[in-house]
């Protein structure tokens, strides 16, 4: 058993020097010092060993077994070391490199119209609402004086969940909700997406956003309509901004009216963005209804209002001379750090 445990210690010393790897280390102890290693074998055998052998073959052992550990502990150091040395020369930082610009993000132009669009109607005293984006049947159309068979309500149109559930092609849905929950005097506007079954150029998009007005009080008229528009126009475009109205039809107003805006491409003298006609259409509003007021339980005998509605895509191309609306939504960071 001497020559099996010194052959033992000769051995593993020998194996050990050759180890450079942490795995390589763990199979080296179990397989010399583990529970089942070869010098617990050894000591298994040490029943056959005569009372006068026993103790010095015990004290060989346990020599053996403390010699293995104590080198087994150094090569662990030594690796340890090798490999803190390797990952200081790969992970080094060189100084003399120049640093990686950090790139700051900015409001996008949609979000910073909006926020404009936001203090104006705030500074008048306006609420802002939200509502649902999946709207019913009767918030999107009923409610609106928009019946069945009315042409708003061609699924050509009009994104249809079922029959009854639509995609809201408008967010005037929440003047109604708003106006079924509060009573006049009334001041909101309502910002968000709304969804219309089109064709995607540079002015319109099957996806896009709108802010809706509406006003609910006594002794409201068009007025009152014109001066709001006007006033928003000329913080946004500035003071020498022109709007004008021309007369339309809208089933939930009467009477109703297209806003234009003086061309902000040339100036009212005619281009390609306004179709050589020097003004841009750029939202449709009137009086309310006073049957979607008596719908909503207000007396049109009492009170009346007017409402609009405003693509924020087209003040937002106005607002920065942007002549494709596709721009907004490509990403593209060249175009988008401009702003």
């Amino acid at each position: 058993m001497k020559e099996q445990l010194k052959s033992i210690d000769e051995r593993a010393k020998e194996e050990l020097s050759h180890i450079d790897d942490a795995k390589l280390l763990e199979d080296f102890r179990v397989r010399f010092l583990g529970k089942k290693g070869e010098i617990t074998s050894i000591l298994k055998q040490m029943g056959k060993l005569s009372a006068e052998e026993r103790p010095v073959i015990g004290q060989l052992a346990n020599k053996v077994r403390a010699d293995i550990e104590n080198a087994l502990n150094k090569r662990k150091e030594e690796l340890k070391s090798k490999m803190e040395q390797v990952r200081l020369t790969e992970e080094a930082i060189d100084v003399t490199l120049p640093g990686k610009k950090t790139r700051i993000g900015r409001p996008h132009p949609l979000n910073a119209t909006l926020e404009e669009v936001e203090e104006v109607f705030l500074g008048m005293g306006f609420d802002i609402v939200d509502g649902p984006e999946v709207e019913t049947d009767h918030y999107c159309f009923e409610a609106l004086n928009m019946p069945k068979s009315h042409p708003a309500r061609d699924t050509q149109d009009t994104f249809y969940i079922n029959e009854n559930v639509v995609l809201r092609t408008q967010t005037s849905s929440v003047q109604i909700r708003t106006m079924e929950k509060r009573k006049p005097p009334i001041r909101i506007i309502s910002p968000g997406r709304v969804y219309r079954s089109d064709t995607v150029d540079a002015t319109h998009s099957p996806l896009f956003h709108q802010i809706e007005g509406l006003v609910i009080d006594k002794g409201i008229t068009m007025a009152d309509l014109k001066g709001t528009l006007e006033l928003l126009m000329k913080r946004l475009y500035g003071e020498d901004t022109q709007i004008r109205l021309r007369p339309h039809h809208f089933p939930y107003t009467e009477p109703s009216a297209e806003v234009d805006l003086m061309c902000f491409n040339c100036h009212g003298k005619g281009c390609s963005m306004c179709k050589q006609e020097g003004w841009v259409e750029l939202l449709g509003a009137g009086m309310v209804h006073p049957k979607v007021l008596e719908g909503c339980g207000i007396d049109p005998e009492v009170y009346s209002g007017f409402a609009f509605g405003i693509g924020l895509e087209r003040i937002t191309m106005g607002r920065y001379n942007i002549n494709d609306m596709r721009l907004l939504y490509e990403n593209d960071m060249r175009f988008l750090e401009q702003f």
